[in-house]
């Protein structure tokens, strides 16, 4: 290898998720729905050095770019991540997640009295703050464990 600092193969094509916070990789593949059944080639470094965050997580998905939606749920538990299109193994674009205003449908509220629970065919929905999310219907604030509420697939 001429870079010692690679640790993982070049992807010809496909998403490489950067700085994603030390501990959170696993997380991030929940929210990709990527269980290791489907067939997609991935790869994953936990707790990699990094200057920048001291350790990080890297997630690199072949073959697959990433939705908004998948990205706007990844800024949450993953605010200083880097996305990486990666097209005839260069990098095609760079960008940094960006928090949304709002997320729908991707997390469950843990309220039991929320309306978006158990028969209600209504979606969640929640306003995202400076340090974490509030439901719309309920009120209700998830400051911790964001990832916890996942529930994309």
């Amino acid at each position: 290898m001429t870079d010692p600092e690679l640790r993982v193969s070049k992807i010809e094509d496909g998403t490489v998720i950067d700085h994603i916070s030390g501990g959170q990789a696993l997380n991030v593949l929940a929210i990709l729905g990527i269980d290791g059944s489907g067939g997609v080639a991935v790869s994953v470094g936990i707790n990699v050095p990094s200057d920048r965050l001291g350790g990080k997580d890297i997630v690199k998905v072949e073959g697959r770019e990433l939705s908004q939606n998948e990205v706007d749920v990844l800024s949450l538990i993953a605010p200083a991540a880097t996305i990486n299109i990666i097209r005839d193994f260069e990098v095609a674009e760079k960008h940094r997640v960006s928090r949304p205003g709002e997320v729908t449908g991707v997390l469950s509220c843990p309220n039991a009295n929320c309306i978006t629970t158990e028969a209600e065919p209504i979606d969640s929905h929640f306003e995202v703050l400076g340090e974490g999310v509030r439901c719309r219907y309920c009120d209700t604030i998830i400051r911790e464990s964001i990832a916890d509420h996942i529930s994309v697939a």
